[in-house]
């Protein structure tokens, strides 16, 4: 599978017998329609509120393209103050989140337990500001 912003070929990650597709170029993540739910619990899911929100304008975004359908992906946000932009496929192949996003995301709506083990997953493999994947310099 291609990532929809590099055109990259997106690496496997298995999280508890889920596959995430994972960018090592652009820090993307994209998951298949129901891994989100299979991730974090229903429950949880339903507490992030994927849909409540307005998206936020990305200033020169390109549309994404689903990398399973390539049909453009809709703007999406969820709700609260601390609102979230991502992407989601129209035939629903499953959501885009950039970097940093899916743990923003998941911690948005964890409660202690599973969202909030998922959610210190993806902060400690997925760093938003890409500070694990740098080599540290002498200082």
């Amino acid at each position: 599978m291609k990532c929809p912003v590099d055109n990259q070929p997106m690496l496997v990650i298995e999280y508890e017998g889920i596959e995430i597709d994972y960018c090592a170029a652009c820090g993307g993540i994209w998951l298949d329609e129901g891994e989100l739910e299979l991730l974090v619990g229903a429950e949880e899911t339903d507490a992030i509120a994927l849909s409540g929100g307005v998206p936020a304008p990305a200033p020169g975004e390109k549309a994404r393209r689903c990398p399973a359908c390539r049909k453009k992906m809709r703007k999406e946000a969820t709700a609260g103050p601390d609102s979230v932009t991502y992407d989601r496929c129209p035939r629903g192949h499953g959501l885009w989140f950039d970097q940093g996003e899916l743990g923003r995301v998941v911690e948005s709506g964890a409660a202690p337990g599973a969202g909030g083990r998922v959610a210190a997953f993806f902060r400690e493999l997925f760093p938003a500001d890409g500070a694990a994947t740098r080599e540290e310099g002498p200082s």
